[in-house]
């Protein structure tokens, strides 16, 4: 499984909102400071928005902030709100019957304990260990 690039760019623009504490950021700063092109930006922050996960507003002095502490951002939260609920295979969404196996599929039934483990492993990063710095000695795999 791999995220999309989008998603990817939702988690930097989120750390580096994070970093940026309570102070506002904007489009603009965020393209500059992250490499993420400003089109991007305005896409995500629209999504991010909707999601409930930043607050922003227009004009003069304004910009975004996060609508909650970096703790009680998840990795999970993030994903969804680009890419949706949290699923390997189609089969396991509602109303999606693409599959020739449908009808004799004996894995089907555990893939929603699959991507529970997976949605709780992304719900137990937080925003804000994202957003930090890594100590001296640690490897990042």
């Amino acid at each position: 499984m791999r995220l999309s690039n989008l998603a990817d760019y939702a988690v930097v623009l989120l750390s580096a909102t994070a970093r940026g504490g309570s102070a506002r950021a904007n489009a603009t700063t965020l393209a500059e400071e992250t490499g993420v092109p400003l089109p991007t930006v305005q896409k995500l922050v629209g999504r991010l928005a909707a999601a409930g996960l930043i607050v922003s507003a227009r004009g003069a002095g304004g910009g975004f902030h996060l609508a909650r502490p970096a703790a009680s951002i998840s990795l999970a939260d993030i994903v969804e709100a680009v890419e949706g609920p949290i699923a390997l295979t189609a089969c396991v969404d509602e109303g999606r019957h693409e599959c020739a196996l449908d009808r004799q599929c004996a894995v089907k039934p555990h893939w929603s304990v699959v991507n529970g483990a997976l949605r709780g492993a992304l719900a137990n990063v937080s925003l804000e260990s994202l957003a930090g710095t890594i100590p001296a000695g640690e490897a990042v795999n």
